[in-house]
C-alpha cells in the first residue's frame, strides 16, 4: 500500500506491475488475509498501526480478487482500468502529430511486440501495450527467480521500457496538466 501509493504518484506504469505482483503475492498465500498477515505481512518493520492499514489493503484487495474470480490467473479490475487508459492514450498518442518521439519509438518496439505474439507469448486480443508489460512483468519475474535473459531478450526489454515509460510519463502529464491533442 504505501508503495503502491508512491508509485501511482511517480509512475503509473510500475504502480501497475508493482499491483501484478501484489495480485501474485495474494494468491501465493491462497487469497487468504490470514496468512497474508500472519506469514506476510508481519515480515516488516513497521508500526501495528501501519500493519493494520496494511492489512485492510490487502484485506480489500483479497475480497475482490474472491468476488472477481482472480483466485488463479488474471487481473483486478481496477487494474485492467489502468490498462485500458493506458491503451487509449497509445493510440490518441500515435493518432497525434505532435507527439513524435513517441510514435517513433513505438515503430522501433513494434517488431518486438510482432515477434512476442509470433512466439506465442501473447493471448488472443491482447493489446500491444499489454504485451509490452506481460513483457515486463514475465523479464521481472525472471530476474527475481535469478534466470538467464538472452541478450536479445534484454535489447527488446530495454526498447520497451523506453515505450512504456514514455507512455507513463505521458499519462501523468496528462492527469496533472492535459494533454492537447491535434485540433
Amino acid at each position: 500500500m504505501f508503495i503502491a501509493n508512491q508509485l501511482r504518484k511517480k509512475s503509473i506504469a510500475e504502480y501497475l506491475l508493482y499491483m501484478w505482483q501484489v495480485e501474485d503475492i495474494i494468491r501465493a498465500y491462497d487469497c487468504s488475509l490470514t496468512r497474508l498477515k500472519r506469514e506476510y505481512i508481519q515480515q516488516f518493520q513497521y508500526t501495528e498501526e501501519q500493519k493494520e492499514e496494511l492489512t485492510d489493503w490487502y484485506g480489500n484487495l483479497v475480497r475482490m480478487m474472491n468476488s472477481e474470480g482472480l483466485r488463479e490467473k488474471g487481473h483486478l479490475q481496477i487494474n485492467n482500468i489502468i490498462l485500458k487508459d493506458l491503451e487509449e492514450l497509445h493510440g490518441a498518442l500515435l493518432q497525434s502529430s505532435k507527439f513524435p518521439f513517441y510514435s517513433a519509438e513505438y515503430y522501433r518496439v513494434l517488431p518486438f511486440i510482432v515477434e512476442l505474439r509470433n512466439k506465442g507469448a501473447a493471448s488472443k486480443g491482447e493489446s500491444e501495450i499489454e504485451t509490452c508489460f506481460n513483457a515486463l512483468y514475465g523479464t521481472m519475474m525472471l530476474r527475481l527467480q535469478k534466470k538467464d535473459i538472452t541478450t536479445e531478450t534484454q535489447h527488446a526489454i530495454k526498447e520497451i521500457t523506453t515505450l512504456v515509460g514514455m507512455l507513463s510519463d505521458y499519462y501523468l502529464k496528462d492527469k496533472t496538466e492535459g494533454l492537447v491533442f491535434d485540433e
